[in-house]
């Protein structure tokens, strides 16, 4: 099969490109509005926590205005919560009767997704949780043989599944790969990873699938921050709008982060040639919350004006200072040019970038087709001067340079 030959650079070339996506957090947690987790961190038991799939009938999703809001996100692809580690099933599993098909909604919520996610021309990402806490051998798996295999078996053939009824899938996102009681090197073992990766490899040859398995496998996922992997490693940080402790809908979630600081997210993963995954958790009845409508568009306005210095965007090139480039912000580089973000805009109305080596031919901002003076200066300092007194751009103002050969 020729795509199996693909090298990790090829699978991977999409994915550096796209520099942004969004994840989706939602399930039957979503009824109670207090996280993905509530089942496991309330004690939950399970014939309990099973009640609610007969509520879950959302009766206002619709998976088109997802994408269409994502799309105008400017985001490139998606990743959806297939199975959480509730194990309540969004799709029509033939292992499972815990499923949205086979309960009150009837309906198959991912293959509307990758229909609908398709359409917008975007990248189709499942996210599945390997662990499953209605099943008590993963709790105590020595001293229960038999349920924890069945949990084994049922999450192998729950992801042949997943790869085999829904067309091509662009990423395998796991989570959940760890056990009571093994060690990290243990867990791949454990899971059967190895087998269970080859025979996803197998049906979807460009597949790209991350680190959360007991295995490397071709993606680091730092989660929470943006923390960059090695120059050559794809990486992804994983992130949410609001609290830290609830990807999926927290009813009363004060605490969400600005467009502002969501958007400098961005920008510094793109700086390091990293991708930013940006959570939303949407309500019971499928709708997707306004806090996060309006960062999603606010994100998109800005990518619309900037987005060429993000996607497809490399290592900024030269000597970089704890804090970026300079003081104000950091950089992100592509083909000759450099893109310089200024988070924090400058009083003087001139801005120095330390270790700047290369000759400028040209320097404009972007938002305003403004040009800057560029001025050369001792120890390695270069000067964009001539700068407007206040930030054309609230979030992240980005100055073009175009660099000589």
């Amino acid at each position: 099969m020729e795509n199996a030959l693909l090298s990790y650079e090829e699978r991977m070339r999409w994915f550096h490109q796209a520099r942004f996506g969004i994840f989706i957090h939602w399930g039957l947690y979503s009824i109670l509005g207090r996280g993905e987790w509530v089942m496991k961190v309330e004690h939950i038991p399970a014939e309990e926590y099973a009640e609610m799939a007969k509520q879950f009938n959302p009766s206002k999703f619709d998976a088109r205005n997802w994408m269409s809001l994502i799309k105008e996100s400017g985001a490139k692809y998606v990743v959806l919560t297939t199975r959480h580690h509730d194990g309540f099933c969004l799709y029509d599993s033939k292992v499972s009767d815990f499923t949205s098909v086979k309960t009150a909604a009837r309906r198959d919520f991912v293959a509307e997704y990758v229909g609908a996610a398709r359409d917008a021309g975007l990248k189709v990402g499942f996210y599945y949780s390997w662990l499953d806490w209605r099943f008590p051998g993963y709790y105590d798996h020595k001293a229960q043989p038999d349920s924890a295999k069945a949990m084994v078996d049922q999450a192998g053939e729950q992801i042949r599944e997943l790869m085999t009824n829904y067309g091509k899938i662009d990423i395998l996102w796991y989570d959940g790969h760890w056990v009571p009681g093994l060690a990290e090197e243990e867990l791949a073992d454990f899971w059967h990873s190895r087998e269970v990766n080859a025979m996803v490899r197998s049906l979807q040859p460009h597949i790209l699938i991350n680190n959360r398995c007991g295995l490397t496998e071709d993606i680091d996922t730092p989660e929470q921050h943006v923390t960059a992997s090695q120059p050559g490693r794809g990486w992804e940080s994983c992130m949410t709008m609001g609290d830290a402790c609830g990807w999926g809908y927290i009813h009363n979630n004060p605490n969400f982060k600005t467009s502002t600081q969501l958007i400098q997210y961005l920008v510094t993963a793109a700086s390091t040639e990293g991708n930013f995954l940006l959570n939303i958790g949407p309500k019971p009845d499928g709708t997707i919350r306004e806090e996060e409508a309006e960062r999603l568009k606010a994100i998109g306005k800005w990518v619309k004006v900037n987005g060429e210095s993000v996607f497809g965007s490399r290592r900024y090139p030269f000597e970089v200072s704890p804090w970026g480039v300079g003081m104000i912000g950091t950089g992100t580089a592509k083909e000759d040019n450099v893109y310089i973000h200024v988070f924090r805009w400058p009083q003087q109305g001139e801005i120095c970038i330390p270790g700047f080596s290369k000759k400028i031919i040209s320097a404009i901002i972007l938002g305003t087709g403004q040009t800057v003076t560029v001025e050369l200066a001792s120890n390695g300092r270069t000067f964009l001067k001539a700068l407007p007194a206040v930030p054309p751009d609230k979030h992240d103002t980005v100055i073009k340079l175009v660099i000589a050969d």
